[in-house]
């Protein structure tokens, strides 16, 4: 069952153990844990079934992970936290993603895109890099990009990086 943490410290239960969901964020609009389920699962490559949480964010908690772990003192879309276990221990933990909701809707509105298909491109961006997929270089953003478009069109969206 993904298990959903909301501000109050509730939970709510869904369908998938392998997904946590956080909502540290008082944003409207968001997608529901139905969405975010979808989303991280058609971008799941590796086959495995290791538990991931993804927390959505305000801006405050998005500019200190930020700066804290990439020295980028503003808050960004999407970060992602891959896990890496000790020696010995099993990889039952993929990673954590934290998206901000705020930087999320600018950006939709920005560019011109619906909300939902630009949380799904940041869900699917966000676990392939959880996978060891990058874009630091041409040849890997052209594989990581040309993932995403198959991901997203699969799930009925249009290419992220067209023309809007």
């Amino acid at each position: 069952m993904m298990r959903a943490t909301i501000n109050s410290g509730a939970c709510l239960l869904a369908d998938n153990p392998t997904i946590e969901l956080q909502i540290a964020s008082n944003a409207a609009g968001l997608p529901d844990a139905d969405e975010l389920e979808a989303w991280a699962a058609a971008a799941r490559l590796d086959g495995s079934d290791a538990s991931i949480v993804i927390r959505i964010v305000d801006e405050a908690e998005s500019r200190q992970l930020n700066r804290d772990y990439r020295g980028r003192d503003k808050p960004t879309n999407v970060l992602s936290f891959p896990f890496e276990p000790p020696p010995g221990v099993p990889e039952a933990h993929l990673g954590d993603l934290v998206i901000c909701a705020p930087v999320v809707l600018a950006e939709a509105r920005e560019q011109n895109k619906s909300t939902e298909a630009h949380w799904a491109h940041m869900v699917v961006h966000g676990v392939l890099h959880l996978q060891g997929y990058d874009h630091q270089n041409s040849a890997e953003a052209e594989e990581m990009e040309s993932l995403e478009r198959r991901i997203l069109a699969g799930l009925g969206y249009p290419d992220p990086y067209g023309d809007t």
